[in-house]
Parts: C-alpha cells; structure tokens; sequence
C-alpha cells in the first residue's frame, strides 16, 4: 500500500514532537512525506500537483498539532480547495476505497479529552468531521493515532511515540 503523508504545522521549526514523527516517516522510505506548510507558505495550494499526489497513493495520512479543538488553518484550506465536487464526489471519485488515516497531536493529556474530563468530549467526537469527510467522498476511515500530552512528553515515550507512529502509517 502506497502512503503519502501530508504534515500540516505551522511552526514545524518549532516543534519536537512532529517533526520527529514526520523525521521517522521519512526514515523509513516506504512513504511519501510533505510538509504543507513549506509548500504552501501563502496558503496558494496547487490543487491540481495535491490532486495527482493522492491520486497516486492508497493511504493517506493527515498529521497536525491540535489547535483550539481543531485542525490547523491550511489543513481546513487544503480540504475546500483539493477536495472537490467532480473530483472527489459530485460525480468524481478519485478517493473512493483510499484510507484515510489521521495522526494527530495533542498538547493536553488523553484524560482532559474525555466526557468527564476537562473538555467534556473525546477526540472521536472532536475528530468526527473528518469521518463524516471520508465517508462523503468514499474514503476508509482509519482509526486515527494520537500522541496526547506533548507538553511534557519525555525523550523515552518520544521515541516509543515515532516508532508506534510508523507501525500506524505502515500497517
């Protein structure tokens, strides 16, 4: 299965624990990695190059930082403009039977995003937009990888985190 890999963080410089996991993506050369931010610094997505980079992948794996209960605004901008309705549905389906996988972080622990806990919902159901997404246009939606409690994450659990994550994109 072909996997492409598209990272959406803004500040990728920045970050420790998705640029490992994008770091250890790449080290396996089984996958197409690309950091959306770096290509699309204006946010002027070339639609037609993304639309051809999925059409040539089986899996396609979304990785962001969780941003206020959301994704980050280029992944939002990147679904408007390469998601389209002769494309990807409204008589096009160039995405029917791919996997859609999402590989998401999170600052707080796993236990804020519970009904009991401080957020009050789970990452399934903050997540569901993207289910429903795949759903409407054909796709497999895959239960997505999380690695929560970035802010005190330590080197151990980092590494065990990219190694988990590449089995996920993998498998």
């Amino acid at each position: 299965m072909k996997t492409l890999v598209l990272v959406f963080h803004p500040h990728l410089e920045k970050s420790q624990v998705n640029r490992k996991l994008m770091d250890a993506a790449n080290e396996t050369g089984d996958v197409t990695v690309v950091d959306e931010y770096a290509a699309y610094p204006d946010f002027k997505i070339n639609v037609e190059h993304e639309q051809e980079l999925i059409e040539t992948h089986d899996r396609i794996v979304l990785q962001f930082p969780f941003y206020w209960y959301s994704s980050p605004a280029l992944l939002k901008e990147w679904e408007d403009e390469v998601i389209t309705a002769g494309w990807a549905y409204g008589g096009g389906h160039a995405l029917k039977g791919k996997e859609l996988k999402l590989v998401v972080t999170t600052g707080s622990d796993a236990a804020k995003y519970r009904k009991d806990g401080e957020y009050s919902h789970t990452m399934e159901e903050l997540l569901s937009p993207f289910e429903v997404v795949a759903y409407k246009i054909g796709m497999n939606y895959a239960e997505p990888f999380l690695v929560q409690g970035t802010a005190t994450i330590g080197d151990a659990e980092l590494d065990q985190a990219a190694a988990d994550y590449v089995s996920a994109i993998l498998d």
